[in-house]
């Protein structure tokens, strides 16, 4: 199996995985066309996309481990934490809004799945993130 092949394979696993998991949760929530464009986005990434978005995903959560200890939601490391999390988001989901956004900041907190996440890089992070989500998109 060749490098283009085993991504390909990578690729599929990460939707079958997602779908197994999330799939009806989702459909119910943003709507099945929503989810099959995310889909088809996801299998069009190359692995160059791929890997600059995994970079954008470590970045953004080693500066929100710094902007948490800052203690300030607002504060300018906050907020580059959040434009990173939005370029990441924008690789999976092309159809961004501010509105989403948000929602999936509340969602970081009120879902203990995406909570464990988020604070298993430190105490309380999912609150932090949704707190300084809030405020990068009223900006």
């Amino acid at each position: 199996m060749n490098d283009s092949e085993k991504f390909k394979d990578l690729k599929q696993k990460m939707i079958d995985e997602n779908e197994a998991k999330y799939g009806e949760e989702i459909r119910a929530k943003y709507g099945a066309q929503d989810v099959e464009d995310s889909i088809a986005n996801l299998k069009g990434l190359t692995k160059e996309q791929y890997d600059e978005a995994q970079h954008k995903r470590q970045m953004m959560e080693e500066t929100l481990i710094a902007a948490f200890n800052s203690g300030d939601p607002a504060g300018e490391l906050a907020q580059q934490a959040c434009e990173l999390h939005k370029q990441w988001l924008c690789v999976f989901y092309p159809k961004y809004s501010k509105e989403y956004h948000i929602g999936l900041g509340e969602m970081y907190v009120a879902d203990e799945r995406f909570r464990a996440y988020y604070d298993k890089l430190v105490p309380d992070c999912a609150e932090f993130l949704r707190d300084a989500i809030q405020v990068f998109c009223r900006l």
